[in-house]
């Protein structure tokens, strides 16, 4: 029912007249709607940044993927040798590095935890900029040499377009985050073609729960990127690798060895990352910008002494499973990865650490199914099984996402018959990374160095820098100044709230009025004629520009059970601010039970 403000007539209010926007942010189908969109502008995001990194390698190298053609000349300046790559990072570097320092700094580094933080600390709000500086800067990176991954990069562009997304429609913080997630996943699942990877990444380390509604939507979002992906690239495993089979039960313990030691290794990845970037930031003085391009020769140094490090480094992994290599070269090249992985994030470059942490497990895994074999070679399989199995471990141990390696392992390789002897590889590389890393991941102990820890969210720092704007509830139905008492006390219980915002004709705010008020007048008999102008009251000023803290104050200062939220300019009324709405947007499971009752 609503009140007309000049007759104080009640209509009906009909759902299917609402304004689209209102459709979009109330609905489960307009969710819906709005992930389908997202997961579409997610895959076509990915086809464009596949095609700028292949631009930009062509260009620096004039290979397609040059980790692969060890150590050959720029076929445009032969006379150059191999030296053009001490020329090819700093290049870049002057490009990329001045445009990341001027417009997105955000979109320096590996890019998994800058989501992490904006969802979990600034309601999925991630500035739309973002998304074209983190393309441009990371496929200059990559391009020009950066060892590192194009994983970070896709999952902040999707999720910074799932962000302007819902900021354009004006969502509330609850669903604004699922937006954020529907991003990433698309954004997983388009580049990979790995439509169940996708959801499960965005779940476990961007919303890091699963709650139904939000998972739908992120399925339909990775479903919808994975269809547009799968028309450009094509329907095929990521990797292209022949069948591996397992030939003993007995080979479990050695997996069981495997999880622990590559693990280990992922763990050791997590822990040089940060003391390269330590090491960077203590020597470094110059300006910011300028970083990449003068770090940009230790690159371009390791990549004439390592070429197979230039890149992603798909096609050396894909070698290394295959058998190519033989062992001592193995952990040369596993050695050399976190090397210039690490020196690549440390210098300023943007990429991802996803795939160089599957480097490191194909490379350290396929070196102990050497070693196993060689030992064992009649109840062992080939090599490659331990490195396709080291992969998973790997990343397990840097991130500590045991479901989104398993499912994302699977996807890649499109080997079944590995599925057992990973999951045990998984979990135990899992346990091994809780007991060496203790609480923090690879991604989460970039934010705790800054101060953030995502494992405590109440606290005096949200309630000051989060707005009431961002939490704010729908506005409850405003009694005009001359509703009758009786009317007024039909509405306020029919409302929920113990307390409603009086409006005059025109619109403006004058105050509010409580049921307690009401119910005092009613038991009156010289009130009973009267109209809520008379018990009208102004409770503190609260404003969409007001923090949380604030807020709690003027509701521990007023009558009722909530505020409004007001306009300064206009003097009307935006939302709604409550207990209830404080302690969603403070403790996670408290905001999704309320998100899943107003959704």
């Amino acid at each position: 029912m609503r009140t007309n403000a000049m007759t104080g007539r009640r209509t009906v209010a009909v759902p299917a007249r609402q304004p689209i926007g209102v459709w979009l942010r109330e609905s489960s189908t307009g969710l819906a709607v709005l992930a389908v969109a997202i997961g579409a502008a997610a895959g076509l995001g990915a086809v464009l940044f596949r095609w700028l990194i292949g631009t930009f390698t062509h260009f620096f190298s004039g290979h397609d993927d040059y980790s692969a053609a060890t150590g050959e000349a720029h076929p445009w300046f032969p006379a150059l040798g191999p030296w053009f790559l001490l020329i090819a990072p700093v290049l870049a570097g002057l490009v990329y590095g001045p445009l990341v320092y001027r417009f997105a700094p955000e979109a320096r580094g590996h890019g998994v935890p800058e989501v992490m933080y904006a969802v979990a600390e600034r309601g999925g709000r991630i500035p739309a900029q973002v998304t074209v500086v983190k393309a441009l800067a990371s496929a200059m990176t990559i391009g020009s040499g950066g060892s590192v991954g194009r994983e970070g990069p896709i999952v902040q562009i999707g999720s910074a377009l799932g962000s302007t997304f819902g900021r354009w429609f004006r969502l509330p913080e609850s669903r604004l985050r699922v937006l954020v997630a529907c991003g990433a996943a698309g954004g997983i699942a388009a580049t990979f073609n790995a439509p169940m990877a996708g959801p499960f990444f965005a779940m476990e380390l961007i919303l890091r729960d699963f709650a139904v509604e939000s998972f739908g939507a992120v399925v339909l979002s990775s479903v919808t990127a994975s269809v547009v992906g799968r028309a450009v690239f094509g329907d095929v495993a990521f990797l292209d690798l022949p069948p591996f089979t397992l030939r003993s039960p007995v080979e479990y313990l050695l997996f069981v060895v495997l999880g622990v030691v590559v693990g280990a290794c992922g763990v050791l990845f997590a822990k040089v990352l940060y003391w390269v970037e330590d090491a960077c930031d203590w020597v470094w003085r110059g300006p910011e910008w300028l970083r990449p391009a003068v770090g940009g020769l230790l690159l371009g140094g390791l990549l004439l002494l390592v070429p197979q490090m230039y890149g992603v480094g798909y096609p050396v992994l894909q070698n290394a499973v295959e058998g190519e290599y033989v062992l001592a070269f193995l952990l040369l090249l596993m050695v050399a990865k976190i090397v210039a992985t690490s020196l690549t994030i440390g210098i300023g470059g943007s990429g991802g650490v996803f795939a160089p942490s599957l480097f490191i497990g194909a490379m350290g895994g396929t070196a102990f199914g050497i070693a196993v074999h060689t030992w064992l070679p009649a109840t062992t399989a080939s090599p490659g099984v331990y490195g396709l199995i080291g992969m998973g471990a790997a990343f397990a141990g840097a991130a500590r996402a045991p479901i989104t390696a398993v499912i994302i392992l699977f996807e890649l390789t499109g080997q079944y018959t590995i599925i057992l002897p990973l999951m045990t590889a998984i979990v135990v590389a899992t346990l091994t990374s809780k007991g060496l890393l203790r609480r923090d991941t690879i991604y989460t102990l970039k934010l705790r160095r800054r101060g953030i820890d995502l494992e405590h969210h109440p606290g005096p720092r949200a309630l000051a820098a989060t707005q009431v704007a961002a939490v704010a509830e729908p506005l409850p139905q405003a009694l005009p100044v001359n509703t009758p008492l009786d009317a007024a006390a039909r509405t306020l219980a029919l409302s929920g709230h113990g307390a409603l915002p009086v409006t005059a004709p025109d619109g403006r705010y004058r105050g509010c009025v409580t049921a307690r008020a009401v119910a005092e007048a009613l038991g009156d008999d010289q009130n009973r004629a009267a109209d809520v102008s008379a018990l009208a009251e102004l409770p503190p000023l609260v404003t969409g520009e007001s923090t949380l803290a604030e807020a709690l104050d003027a509701l521990s200062r007023a009558s009722g059970t909530g505020l409004p939220v007001l306009d300064r300019t206009t003097e009307t009324l935006t939302g709604w601010i409550s207990h209830e709405a404080i302690l969603a947007a403070l403790h996670p499971a408290r905001r999704t039970a309320v998100a899943d009752q107003h959704g």
